[in-house]
């Protein structure tokens, strides 16, 4: 019974607590097992609040069993009674938040994040809080706190970062669906390396708040989930204005409530295999090579494509690096000693910026989002690699080198991800195959996660999710009878009985 609760989807468990057909403390409790059962070999979630859940959910039942003597009770919150933990980086009103820093080690902040505050008033119910680097800096998910958290399908790999430990937590049954972060790759390259969805929607959709730069376009909040539907359910209690966040758009989260069914012949598709000559790994080439007869297979109109991302690499470095040094250079002064080489180097990167340097990194910028803007009027979306290797060892700080190009920094490896970052347009990571797997036409074989990255116009954030969508299902039908379609090979650490 619990492992057919915690891998069943967010939205039927939402339902199936509405109509009291499972109730919010037998799911809670089917959730703590799977944590404490799973969590151990994973060190996903790094706070880990069970008393205090199943408080919340023991509550919550006293409250549908009176709703449910009304004749006429009002609508539930929309994820009521399902379990919460949120990334490390945003702050929880009594509760721990480390940033994944020794310096914060012991911090418990006196107010929620905005997106706390609003996914508590969903009715979702924290159970703790997830791993992350520290400050959220690089795709590899360890912390000089907390350690390592690893990749569930392979536990000597990385689960990629930095919402690691959430993406990990979902793809497990530890969670339904989670929050998550991305700057560079941060719900993308979990999401990939995890077998799950993890979608950055355009800057602006979901506030952030407190928050160091209020005017903040590139870091963007988003879900991750084992389906897309699930995620643009998440998605539609995180999206939504907020007064405090002066870029949120004002459009309401209701938006993506609707249905994501849409028909997809002859939509025009940009495809790349590599960017345009980025060093890929062989392994995700073999699975990128397949992804093609699968659009095609839903009439969409593919063509080989790739906008021009000069001016890319500068652009994201400079700007990045100086928001760095805002936050974070006064701990250089103060605890040089609790931060990790990467993130000193960061600092020290942005120190050194001049307004001259600056100002040309937003010049390329805004030249990089019309080229893109361009592009996407000729297309309506963009297709390629997430990642451009495979998870690597979890012992490792980065990969130093990708298919015998050697990588300049621990930021250089994720250009296929912050290439669209510094675009502002919405992207989406979604299950495609795995290595030593051909893909879905192929032998059922064990592997590592490769997903795969779709791209959508500027706000056009419901695009992107309806794609994606039609993509997970058209992968799901082209599934050989008696294989495992590959978005739903689980974990198999996450799949042991009950009885075990």
């Amino acid at each position: 019974m619990a492992n057919a609760l915690v891998f069943q989807s967010a939205k039927k468990l939402a339902r199936m607590i509405a109509t009291r057909k499972v109730s919010a403390t037998e799911l809670m409790q089917a959730h703590i097992a799977q944590i404490e059962r799973v969590n151990p070999l994973v060190n996903a979630l790094v706070t880990f609040l069970p008393e205090r859940a199943l408080k919340a959910a023991r509550a919550l039942d006293k409250q549908l069993a009176q709703r449910s003597r009304q004749r006429h009770p009002a609508a539930l919150p929309p994820l009521t009674g399902l379990p919460l933990a949120y990334k490390d980086l945003l702050p929880t009103k009594g509760i721990r938040t480390t940033f994944g820093s020794p310096i914060y080690a012991d911090n418990i902040p006196t107010q929620d994040n905005v997106l706390v505050s609003r996914l508590s008033a969903a009715g979702a119910i924290t159970i703790g809080k997830t791993n992350t680097p520290e400050f959220g800096a690089g795709s590899q998910t360890f912390n000089a706190v907390f350690g390592a958290t690893r990749n569930p399908y392979d536990l000597t790999k990385t689960c990629g970062g930095s919402s690691g430990g959430g993406a990990v937590a979902v793809a497990c049954g530890m969670l339904p669906f989670a929050d998550g972060s991305d700057l560079a790759a941060s719900l993308r390259n979990p999401g990939n390396y995890c077998n799950i969805v993890g979608f950055r929607p355009t800057p602006g959709r979901v506030p952030n708040w407190p928050n160091a730069n209020a005017w903040d376009t590139q870091s963007t909040l988003g879900p991750m989930a084992r389906s897309v539907e699930d995620a643009a359910f998440l998605f539609a209690s995180m999206a939504g204005p907020d007064s405090r966040a002066p870029v949120s758009m004002s459009e309401s989260g209701q938006l993506f409530s609707k249905s994501l069914a849409r028909d997809f012949r002859h939509v025009r598709v940009a495809f790349t295999r590599d960017f345009d000559g980025l060093p890929m790994d062989p392994q995700v080439l073999a699975v990128m090579d397949q992804q093609k007869k699968i659009l095609r297979s839903l009439g969409c109109k593919v063509e080989d494509a790739c906008p021009d991302f000069s001016g890319a690499k500068e652009a994201f470095e400079t700007i990045r690096s100086v928001s760095f040094a805002q936050k974070y250079a006064p701990l250089l002064k103060t605890h040089p000693h609790l931060l990790k080489d990467t993130v000193v180097w960061n600092i020290k990167q942005g120190l050194a910026v001049t307004g001259a340097q600056m100002g040309q990194a937003e010049n390329l910028r805004t030249q990089l989002f019309q080229r893109m803007r361009e592009f996407l009027e000729r297309y309506e979306f963009f297709i390629g690699p997430v990642n451009q290797l495979p998870p690597y060892s979890v012992d490792l700080d980065y990969p130093r080198s990708i298919a015998g190009t050697r990588m300049e920094n621990y930021l250089d490896w994720m250009k296929s991800c912050y290439y669209i970052t510094i675009t502002s347009h919405p992207a989406i990571s979604v299950p495609a195959g795995f290595t030593d797997d051909a893909g879905p036409l192929a032998k059922d074989a064990l592997g590592l996660p490769v997903g795969l990255q779709i791209v959508g116009r500027y706000r056009d954030d419901f695009g992107v999710l309806q794609l994606a969508h039609a993509y997970e299902q058209e992968l799901r039908a082209l599934t050989p009878a008696g294989q495992t379609p590959v978005l739903l090979r689980r974990p198999s650490i996450a799949l042991a009985s009950d009885a075990q």
